[in-house]
């Protein structure tokens, strides 16, 4: 039985301004927050990421970007104004990443609600600086999800060098994953969700060990749903040519029937649904879908537009 939510704790203790729009629109602010950056040990195919300092200054970047669904915490607790404890059931969030952030920045989320199931979200730096922009939904609509509407306008790969090999339909054999709150999730997420907890910009008594939530258990933060799928993501049979350099460009994840939980075996489905190009970019558009192994049901699916640097390959290096 769930407990009543009199006797519940609140989920968030952030701050959150509330404003009207012209149109009647609910405007929600939230607070100024300063991320982590848990990924600068990060590692793949024998070189590190684009969340190493040297290797980001080396592409024209600032320093370590700050991974992009890190960003997702802050939202949660203007969704759960919006949406109610619904949006940790049903709900989904898109973006589309414009800018990378850094360690040390101050960010802030922003809402749109503009229907009682749908808004539209941006993050910006104090300098007006847009980081991200997007939507997000509850009960299964997403008919204007901000990755969808990017993945029907993008480009098609017409002569691939880094992703030669790779096609759409192309699919990984499933694999059993978990997020454990004390192990870490291997040489792609070399962080455990405790340690993930400690820095978390928006902590939550739902997501406590010994937590009193409306499912009776603690939930794991929608952003870890993005770590549990590409923890495995090394293991993938997609031939990518290395070396090179890799970031999220877009990423939709969608809860169809959660919350997720950590200490829970689910079972992933990856696959390849699209394959696209800018003038700085090969990318791979992967759709990870989501099942509780226990009793294969679809618990939730994620959609990642992962961009190759051109710039980070010597296939694409003057002559």
């Amino acid at each position: 039985m769930k407990p009543s939510d009199e006797k519940l704790p609140q989920p968030f203790s952030a701050t959150i301004r509330e404003e009207r729009g012209e149109d009647g629109s609910i405007i929600l602010v939230g607070p100024w927050r300063s991320p982590s950056n848990l990924l600068k040990g990060q590692s793949y195919a024998d070189h590190a990421s684009i969340h190493d300092d040297s290797t980001a200054q080396g592409l024209g970047f600032r320093g370590g970007t700050i991974e992009g669904p890190t960003h997702f915490s802050q939202f949660a607790p203007l969704l759960q104004r919006a949406f109610g404890v619904a949006w940790f059931e049903f709900g989904s969030i898109s973006v589309n990443y414009k800018q990378a952030s850094y360690e040390g920045e101050q960010l802030q989320a922003r809402l749109i609600q503009s229907a009682p199931h749908y808004a539209s979200i941006t993050m910006v730096k104090q300098d007006g600086t847009i980081v991200l922009i997007g939507s997000a939904e509850v009960g299964g609509y997403r008919e204007k999800s901000a990755v969808g509407q990017k993945l029907a306008a993008s480009r098609a790969l017409s002569e691939p060098r880094i992703l030669a090999g790779c096609y759409p339909g192309l699919s990984a054999p499933r694999v059993v994953v978990r997020l454990d709150l004390e192990r870490p999730s291997g040489a792609l997420y070399p962080f455990s969700l405790a340690e993930k907890l400690k820095v978390i910009t928006e902590p939550s008594p739902w997501y406590s060990g010994d937590a009193h939530t409306p499912w009776t258990r603690a939930i794991l933060p929608v952003e870890m749903i993005s770590v549990l799928c590409q923890s495995v993501a090394d293991q993938d049979p997609f031939p990518i040519s290395q070396p090179v350099v890799g970031l999220f460009a877009d990423q939709e994840i969608s809860v169809l029937d959660g919350p997720l939980y950590p200490e829970v075996d689910y079972e992933l489905e990856r696959q390849i649904l699209h394959l696209s190009e800018t003038p700085k970019t090969e990318s791979m558009w992967i759709r990870t879908k989501i099942r509780e192994r226990a009793t294969s049901r679809l618990c939730a699916e994620m959609l990642l537009n992962q961009a190759f640097l051109k710039a980070s390959s010597e296939l694409y290096s003057p002559q």
